[in-house]
């Protein structure tokens, strides 16, 4: 009885030391100067360093969706400039953030949640707070402020590659023409399609970042605890994209 009564309220409990971690980082946020080398490093990692593999995903995702729309749309009935008036919102309102997203779930907040979690466990979390250092200042504002500001970029890179894939899919299938495509991909352009994927991307960011932080800070069972932590780091992220992906449409479109 007492385990089913601790698992009803686990959540709740984890819930309630989220928002005090989240509270106690924006009460941090008036020493972020201190830290900017800190945060310019973390910017690094987040961003740069992960345009490769949503370069490569964005690319593919852009390829796909392309043949695919081809094969689902393309008739004697239906002019082929289709295509490009399907392929591209779908890249700039979900593919190019969903996709970005799941990627970084698991090369960076997976990261994240083993370097605070191992930080955790070798007790140099404590050190840096017995010398008097702002643990959460210094590890987790920098990270979770990194993710804000550097998904938005990855997100512009994404729907650019995404595009140029889709382009080159059409290219070397030849279901359509370039000309087709980008007339198609024109005459159906909705301004507000890029404000939603940014919208996306700077939630999507504040997710995976904070949700890894808070995984890795309050890890505990050593190398297992460490191992663990950063599973439902990776996990729990996906899981939150998914729920305010479907949130964010039903709010804003």
């Amino acid at each position: 009885m007492n385990g089913v009564v601790l698992n009803l309220v686990r959540p709740f409990f984890s819930l309630g030391r989220f928002s005090l971690l989240l509270a106690k980082a924006c009460g941090s946020l008036g020493d972020i100067g201190i830290y900017r080398k800190n945060m310019v490093v973390q910017m690094v990692r987040i961003g740069l360093e992960s345009i490769p593999i949503v370069a490569l995903a964005a690319a593919f995702s852009g390829a796909v969706t392309t043949v695919q729309t081809a094969y689902q749309l393309v008739s004697p009935i239906i002019p082929p400039k289709v295509i490009g008036a399907v392929v591209v919102p779908s890249l700039t309102m979900e593919l190019a953030a969903v996709v970005t997203g799941f990627i970084l779930s698991g090369r960076v907040g997976a990261r994240i949640a083993a370097e605070l979690g191992t930080m955790r466990v070798t007790e140099q979390i404590d050190a840096l707070e017995a010398m008097g250092l702002n643990s959460v200042g210094y590890l987790i504002v920098p990270r979770v402020a990194a993710g804000i500001l550097m998904f938005p970029v990855l997100y512009v890179a994404a729907c650019l590659i995404g595009v140029a894939g889709s382009l080159l899919a059409a290219m070397l299938t030849g279901v359509v023409s370039i000309g087709e495509f980008i007339l198609g991909a024109r005459e159906h352009y909705d301004n507000f399609g890029p404000y939603f994927g940014l919208i996306k991307a700077f939630v999507f960011g504040f997710l995976i970042t904070s949700i890894s932080c808070y995984m890795g800070y309050y890890t505990e069972g050593g190398a297992e605890g460490v191992g663990r932590s950063t599973t439902r780091a990776a996990v729990m992220s996906c899981v939150f994209i998914l729920v305010a992906d479907f949130a964010l449409a039903i709010v804003l479109l």
